[in-house]
This record gives C-alpha cells, sequence and structure tokens, in this order.
C-alpha cells in the first residue's frame, strides 16, 4: 500500500472514530459494580471507549480482517489513528522523510500446492512402488522452492525428539546425513504439555533432523494422533494459503530450511514406508502410545522419490506499533510490550446463500485489541507515568500461524536486549462477570509475580491453567517472544463463576465463525474490569526495579535465555 493511501485511511479512521470514542452513549445500567482505580492509580477504564473500538473492529466493513486483505489495512489504520489522537508515539518503521511511522511493513509469502506431487518408494529388489496422492500421502507446499526433487534413503527416527534435559536422542546411534526422515507426529505422553507441544512442533522436530543433515522430513500419525485428527480431514485444506513473513531477500523465513518437510503419510501409506523393515509398524505404533514412548529408531528398507510443486506469492501486511516511554532516566532504555492480534480469518468461502459470511472476530480479537487501546489511554492519562516504556504492538498473522508476533521479535524497532517482557492478550471471553484471570506461563517467570499483584489490586484471583493438555502457553504470539528468551505470559479471563461455561459454549458456538460477533451478550462492564487488570499487569511489571527474569530450571528459560541472557535465570 502506498505512503499516500496509509495516510488518507488514517485520515478517515480517525474521523469515524475520534467522536465515539470521545463523547461515548450513556453506559446502560451495569449488572454489577463498574470498574474502579486500584490504590496508587488514576485509571477508571471506559466500557465505553470498548465498546466503540470492538464496533469498528468487529463492523462487516472489515471483512474479517484477514492478514494481507482490504480490511485488514483498515483496521490497521484505525489503530494507528487511535495511537495518534491519544498521543502516543509511533515506533514502527522509520519513513524515507527521516520521521517514523506507526507501522511495522510486515512482507509476507503465501504458498500452497501446485499439484498432488509425486512419491515413489524404491526397495531393496529395485522394485518401485507408487504412493497414492490422498489415500497413502499428501504433499506439503514449500515456502523456499517452487519446484523440489530429492531422492534419498529413508531412516526412521521416532517421535524425532531431542530433550537434553530428559536425557532423550530419538537420533542416537542414527545416521541420517543426506537422507529422508521419517518421524511419528507428537511426543511422548508423559512429558509435561507446555514442554510436550514446544518438543512436538514440527519447526523444532525439523531443527534438529537440519543438526544431523537430513535433507527432508516425512511424518506419520500414531494411532491416537489419527483419531484425534483423521488424516483425511487434509484432504479439504490442500488448496488452502500457508502463510509466512519474508526477508529482506524476499526468501521465506522458514525454520530449518535445509530439512524442509515434505509430505504427510497416512497409516495405509506408513505400512508400504515399513514393508520389509525390521520392527513392524504395528510394534511402532504400539510403543509409541505408552507414555515413555521410547520407540526405537532404524533405517528403512526403501529410498523415497519425492517430487514437489508449489504456488508462491507475495503479499503485505503490518503491525502497528506505539511507545509511551518511561520516565525513569535508566529504566526507560528497556521496555514491556503489550502485545494482541489485530487479524482475524477473513470472509467464509463455502457459505451458503444468505448465510453469513463474515468472521467478524469480536472476540477474536478485537475485544484484546480494544483491551490495548484502554490500556493506552490509561497511561496516557495518568499522573503516575511508568519508569519502563510500554510498546503497544497490535500484530497481524496470529491465524496464519504467529506470522506478525515472529516478525517483530526477530526484526524488533526496539533494541531487543531491552525488551523486558511481554504480556500478551488474546480471546478475552468476555462473556461474563470474570473474578480470574489466567496468565499462561506465569509460573515460569517473574512476571507472574507481577501478574498476581497486579490482579490482586483490584481484586481479581490468579488461577492455574484450567486446560493444561493443549499447551496453550506455545500457541499465542507471546510465545514468539519466549523464543527470543523474554518471559512472556498470556493472559485470558479465568474460569470461576461461570467462566468455564462461558468459554466452552464460545468455543462450540462462535470460535473462528460467523458468530463472533457484536450480537453475543458481551460484558463491557467485564471488559473495562478486564483493561483495568492489565493496566495494573503493566504498570507493575514497568515500576519494579528488578527486570524479570526465568525461574531457574526452568525448561524455556534453560532452551532460550542460557546464561548470560539479560532475562537468564540468576
Amino acid at each position: 500500500m502506498s505512503f499516500t493511501r496509509r495516510v488518507a485511511l488514517a485520515s478517515a479512521a480517525l474521523l469515524m472514530v475520534a467522536q465515539p470514542v470521545l463523547a461515548a452513549a450513556p453506559p446502560k445500567p451495569a449488572v454489577h459494580a463498574p470498574a474502579k482505580a486500584a490504590a496508587g492509580s488514576d485509571f477508571v477504564p471506559s466500557p465505553e471507549a470498548i465498546k466503540a473500538h470492538m464496533s469498528f473492529l468487529a463492523d462487516d466493513a472489515m471483512e474479517g480482517r484477514e492478514a494481507g486483505t482490504r480490511g485488514y489495512d483498515i483496521a490497521a489504520n484505525y489503530v494507528a489513528a487511535q495511537y495518534a489522537l491519544l498521543g502516543v508515539k509511533p515506533a514502527g518503521d522509520k519513513t524515507a522523510q527521516g520521521g517514523v511511522s506507526y507501522q511495522q511493513h510486515v512482507p509476507l509469502l503465501a504458498f500452497r500446492p501446485a499439484d498432488e506431487g509425486v512419491l515413489t518408494l524404491t526397495g531393496a529388489d529395485g522394485q518401485t512402488v507408487a504412493l497414492k496422492y490422498g489415500e497413502d500421502y499428501l504433499p506439503n507446499a514449500q515456502a523456499q522452492a517452487a519446484d523440489v526433487a530429492l531422492d534419498a534413503p529413508l531412516v526412521f527416527v521416532g517421535y524425532g525428539v531431542v530433550d537434553p534435559t530428559r536425557g532423550r536422542d530419538d537420533y542416537a546411534g542414527l545416521d541420517v546425513k543426506g537422507k529422508i526422515v521419517v518421524m511419528l507426529t507428537g511426543a511422548p505422553s508423559s512429558i509435561q504439555t507446555e514442554e510436550r507441544a514446544h518438543l512436538s512442533n514440527p519447526n523444532t522436530k525439523r531443527g534438529e533432523a537440519a543438526k544431523r543433515g537430513a535433507i527432508g522430513v516425512l511424518t506419520i500419525p500414531t494411532t491416537s494422533g489419527e483419531k484425534r485428527r483423521p488424516f483425511a480431514r487434509g484432504l479439504a485444506g490442500m488448496k488452502e494459503w500457508r502463510v509466512i513473513w519474508r526477508n529482506a531477500q524476499d526468501v521465506g523465513a522458514i525454520r530449518a530450511p535445509g530439512a524442509p518437510s515434505l509430505a504427510t503419510i497416512s497409516l495405509t501409506g506408513a505400512e508400504k514406508l515399513f514393508a520389509g523393515a525390521a520392527t513392524p509398524l504395528a510394534s511402532v505404533l504400539a510403543e509409541a502410545e505408552t507414555p515413555a514412548g521410547a520407540v526405537k529408531g532404524f533405517a528403512l528398507p526403501a529410498k523415497a522419490k519425492v517430487v514437489l510443486k508449489t504456488e508462491i506469492e507475495k503479499r503485505e501486511s503490518s503491525n502497528v506499533v506505539g511507545v509511551i516511554e518511561g520516565s525513569d532516566p535508566t529504566l526507560k532504555a528497556q521496555t514491556v510490550i503489550l502485545s494482541a492480534h489485530l487479524d482475524h480469518i477473513g470472509i467464509k468461502d463455502n457459505a451458503k446463500p444468505g448465510e453469513d459470511r463474515i468472521n467478524n472476530g469480536a472476540l477474536d480479537n478485537a475485544s484484546g485489541i480494544a483491551t490495548l487501546l484502554e490500556v493506552a489511554r490509561g497511561f496516557k492519562n495518568t499522573k503516575v507515568r511508568p519508569k519502563r516504556s510500554i510498546i503497544l504492538l497490535a500484530v497481524t498473522g496470529e491465524e496464519k500461524g504467529l506470522v506478525g508476533s515472529d516478525y517483530f521479535a526477530n526484526n524488533p524497532t526496539v533494541k531487543k536486549t531491552d525488551i523486558a517482557a511481554d504480556v500478551n492478550l488474546d480471546m478475552p471471553v468476555l462473556l461474563y462477570p470474570f473474578t480470574d484471570v489466567i496468565a499462561f506461563g506465569a509460573d515460569r517467570s517473574t512476571v507472574g509475580e507481577a501478574v498476581k499483584h497486579a490482579a490482586g489490586r483490584v481484586g481479581v484471583a490468579l488461577s492455574g491453567d484450567p486446560l493444561p493438555e493443549e499447551g496453550l502457553f506455545t500457541r499465542s504470539d507471546h510465545y514468539r517472544f519466549v523464543e527470543q528468551g523474554i518471559p512472556s505470559v498470556f493472559l485470558m479471563t479465568g474460569f470461576q463463576n461461570g467462566g468455564e461455561k462461558a468459554f466452552t459454549t464460545f468455543l462450540k458456538t462462535n470460535y473462528h465463525h460467523p458468530g463472533d460477533d457484536l450480537n453475543q451478550p458481551i460484558d463491557y462492564q467485564a471488559a473495562a474490569k478486564f483493561a483495568l487488570v492489565n493496566y495494573e499487569i503493566a504498570r507493575e511489571l514497568a515500576n519494579t526495579p528488578a527486570r524479570p527474569v526465568w525461574k531457574k530450571g526452568d525448561f524455556f528459560g534453560a532452551a532460550f535465555a542460557p546464561a548470560g541472557h539479560p532475562s537468564a535465570a540468576k
């Protein structure tokens, strides 16, 4: 988008929203007490301001705010206009005129399979077997090359998990250099859920394969994994675009490019890969279901020839970045990031005639962005300035795989070593008068103590993870900061006082659905209370003399913030 058009859209958004935010309608009678300022603070959040923000961002005119679309760009300019209205300083890209923009350009790369691909096996006897598309395998699109052709021996590496903290190395005794590795999806069930989610991540696994010289990866499901997500379901998504960011050379920023993910193999196809193997597939799958999952790897008898064609195109989007400068001469160099994703999933392409097609994303995540903006208003209007600087970060592409946050975490517009913490706001379910909050990852760093103290000041409890099996600590934008060694938490409303029912009902009925719109019974008093909690958390982190650090012995701290890192355990 041109600079001129960005300015025009920002100006239009500013004119459209200035009146509702500054002169909101009188509040409706509250069903519970409105939020009040905490001790030592003069900030009282406005339910009406939050409603105004959500009303704009979740309007049909935004067309679901999909990253790389016109609707998202309008929403991004709205956020930038609100920053300007509040007097928040821009902290995005430097402009050609020598200034600073509110927007950080995020160059995207979209890719999907161009055809069915080819996957053939050649046994030790020279016999060739062609695997069947949609029955034996599904090809994976390649972001870095439109044409890929590999022909190499196969080595089974079990789960492909390497975990020094548990003394586990599934590659021990195996030679995979120049070969295609075959691995089970997931990780053993005995591993702590958040850590298992990290070790199960395909990027983590491919990284370990690449370190050992593998040239490609084929994945097969476990029997339990096949039940949770049947192979056949993947067929419907073959024409969907995947999106990543691209670097200055227009190359897709995939992890471990030397060992790309080539194809997903079904259990039927896996039988063909394991034909004639020393250990039958049935034995491998049975062992994989045990808690330890001590599956041993071995060379498979066959070689594989893989030919893939990918359709690739460039797209553009942006993060929106503002800064509220700290007041302390020394601490203001450090930044506390408040992040929330601005994008959603766009327009439903398989709607029936007359059916609502727009995925408005009111709670996912217009509510998080509205909270971010209201917290910004609190900091700009307060007489008690924060000591550390506050970065307000609205990111693109969360729904595409945490793309915008990954871009910022790798290309921050502030000094990376000065980022002290990230607090991420994603999908607060504002449908009930919540009494507790959940901060995923709170027990892993001293950020958790700040959350507990801050929430307690406004009478809100900090609860533990009610969904440990989901590994949610690794599944939102804050995790891209964790991967840079930065202590981070992901905050949402808790399960007390009707929260569990509200959350589970929302997931079943409106999550990633056109029903996530403003017709839901949104509790804007609860929204104001959530903004107050986040304001107090940011204030606590900004003013505490000691910089947040990982707790000693924490898995993620050890993995991403080793000794010498500014956030390493003391």
